[in-house]
């Protein structure tokens, strides 16, 4: 009966930890639908999971290395190694992570079992990004 329990357990966990990255992966491609940055969109990530949910999408085009991508999301700031890839329009995983990287345009990230957007006025301005109507909600004027 115990190992019946444990087997259930670990069954569950791991449904949920998959469906936790697919519903990240998702509601990360809508938000990189709807912002423009005048060049087509090629996003590159540091977390393997998100990139593969990325692969299913039919909309987004996905790079393998950072350099060839416009649009960075990073989940590790210590992933951010090459200058070429500091200077593109970064997506974070952390909110921490908005403070830390400076060329973080947003961030997306859990917190008490809801996720949360925050996209940054003054950087995407400066980035020259341009946000849907959708995203308007998601809009801050600094990081807290």
């Amino acid at each position: 009966m115990k190992a019946v329990s444990i087997i259930l357990f670990l069954t569950i966990a791991l449904f949920a930890s998959d469906n936790k990255d697919i519903m990240r992966a998702q509601i990360l491609e809508k938000i990189i639908l709807n912002i423009s940055i005048n060049e087509t969109i090629t996003v590159w990530s540091d977390n393997k999971e998100l990139l593969a949910g990325f692969r299913k999408s039919n909309h987004l085009i996905i790079s393998d290395i950072c350099d060839k991508a416009t649009v960075i999301i990073i989940e590790n700031k210590k992933e951010l190694n090459d200058d070429t890839c500091k200077n593109k329009p970064i997506f974070v995983l952390n909110y921490n992570l908005l403070k830390e990287v400076p060329k973080s345009f947003g961030a997306f990230f859990w917190k008490k079992g809801r996720p949360n957007i925050v996209i940054i006025e003054s950087r995407i301005k400066s980035q020259n990004i341009s946000v849907s109507k959708e995203l308007n909600a998601y809009i801050e004027e600094k990081v807290w």
